[in-house]
């Protein structure tokens, strides 16, 4: 999925500036990184505000037209209301198609439904991570990773390394080969299991 964004240069600083922005209905923010100086800048407030609402965009390299001029960045950072629907203030990084980026992308659960371990002794899939860290081209960032559990039985797990990554896309473990997600077995299932064992 492609997101554009048009966006203006900001000259005033302050934290009463951006008070005027946000009583105008934009928002404030800043694009950073690559080769030029960070850039002030705002956004039309809905536009910021409906986009964020996507998970893909939130995983995605974005376009980022300022004053007519267009770049890829990836969002760094919202800062959001605690209660209502008002985006206080965005971060965008620039990115360069030739280098590699590090990037977080949601999981995507599929099958739970035809797991042995739901299907057959009632078990329930407990989610240990909703996103992973990756690295790759912006060209190759995905927007979610599937992990697949059909093949689970109650009490087994599956780790990162089991998954399945798109080409040129590397998974960011830090030597650790975490757990994604496991099924738990029903309480009364593995206190019955537990009896014909002692039997």
């Amino acid at each position: 999925m492609k997101f554009e964004l048009n966006a203006q240069k900001r000259t005033v600083q302050g934290s009463g500036a951006s008070r005027r922005l946000r009583r105008a209905n934009l928002v404030p923010a800043i694009v950073y990184g690559g080769n030029t100086a960070p850039q002030s800048i705002e956004i039309e407030h809905n536009q910021i505000l409906l986009s964020l609402r996507k998970e893909a965009f939130h995983a995605s390299v974005l376009t980022l037209i300022v004053d007519g001029v267009a770049e890829p960045v990836l969002l760094r950072d919202a800062q959001v209301h605690p209660y209502k629907p008002l985006v206080l203030h965005v971060d965008f990084l620039r990115v360069d198609a030739n280098q590699p980026i590090h990037q977080k992308v949601p999981l995507h659960f599929i099958n739970a439904d035809l797991a042995p371990g739901v299907k057959l002794t009632g078990g329930s899939v407990s989610h240990i991570l909703n996103e992973i860290e990756v690295a790759c081209l912006p060209k190759d960032l995905p927007e979610f990773i599937e992990v697949d559990l059909q093949s689970l039985a109650a009490g087994q797990s599956i780790h990162i390394s089991q998954l399945v990554f798109p080409a040129g896309v590397t998974p960011l473990t830090h030597g650790d080969d975490g757990v994604v997600a496991l099924i738990q077995q029903k309480k009364g299932a593995a206190a019955a299991t537990e009896g014909e064992a002692a039997a």
